[in-house]
């Protein structure tokens, strides 16, 4: 499966060769603050099968469960296009609103769901984690 992807400017875009390896939606205060939303959704897909045009900036942040996220966004919109795990090295999670079709992705699992806004409906039908499961390596 191949996906495409933009930042809202446009100054930086990728192309992954890969199927998606999990596709989680997280709702821990950081990915709240990062996205300015309820939530980010994150699909996982092995970090050396994107290929990118443009850069990005990096943000390290020290999670609760202390590993470290790297998160990349674009330095001149701002838009969050990747976060990458000290945990789950090999493995990149883009952000699934920078996806230039969404129709294939379908989130698997809620995570960090002890800080979830109370105004949002789950799916009840998708696995819940109180925190973050143990996460796949790429």
């Amino acid at each position: 499966m191949a996906m495409t992807g933009q930042c809202l400017c446009g100054q930086y875009s990728y192309t992954v060769e890969a199927d998606p390896m999990m596709t989680a939606i997280c709702h821990c205060k950081s990915c709240q603050r990062q996205s300015g939303s309820a939530f980010s959704t994150n699909v996982g897909v092995p970090e050396a099968a994107i290929k990118a045009d443009g850069e990005l900036k990096i943000f390290e942040e020290t999670a609760d469960s202390g590993n470290l996220v790297y998160r990349h966004f674009c330095g001149t919109c701002g838009s969050p296009v990747i976060s990458t795990l000290s945990a789950s090295p090999g493995l990149a999670f883009l952000k699934a609103g920078t996806l230039d079709d969404t129709d294939a992705i379908a989130p698997q699992v809620n995570i960090w769901c002890k800080s979830a806004q109370n105004w949002v409906a789950m799916d009840e039908a998708l696995p819940r984690f109180e925190e973050s499961p143990e996460m796949p390596q790429g």
